[in-house]
């Protein structure tokens, strides 16, 4: 199975930016849709963003829409997140998530749909 390493996360200021990094082991990694999920303490996991195998087609949570961007470089096996002003909200840890099933749609929201999961990084944000 495919191995991701999550990166980037730390402590920003209300405001501020961060952009995490999924590293995959596997080739080609042009096969896999990726999500982005988070979990704050006490809180189940929820949908951030996904992006499709070929990068052309994106999905947000409404609760980063604007101020989140997922992309990828399949040269580099890396999918990221960048994050723009940040809120105190936004404090979690944030998991990579890779599925290689076909399709684009709703499904891709639900944690469920993934197959494999990054050990985590953590993202506080002071306020």
């Amino acid at each position: 199975q495919v191995q991701l390493v999550e990166s980037g996360g730390g402590l920003v200021q209300a405001g501020g930016s961060l952009r995490l990094s999924c590293a995959a082991s596997e080739r080609p990694f042009s096969s896999y849709t990726m999500g982005w999920f988070r979990q704050a303490p006490g809180k189940e996991r929820e949908f951030v963003a996904a992006i499709s195998w070929s990068g052309s087609y994106t999905a947000y949570a409404d609760s980063v829409k604007g101020r989140f961007s997922i992309s990828r470089d399949n040269a580099k096996n890396t999918v990221y997140l960048q994050m723009e002003s940040l809120k105190s909200e936004d404090t979690a840890v944030y998991y990579c998530a890779a599925t290689i099933r076909p399709g684009w749609g709703p499904l891709l929201f639900a944690k469920g749909t993934y197959d494999y999961w990054g050990q985590g990084t953590q993202v506080t944000v002071s306020s």
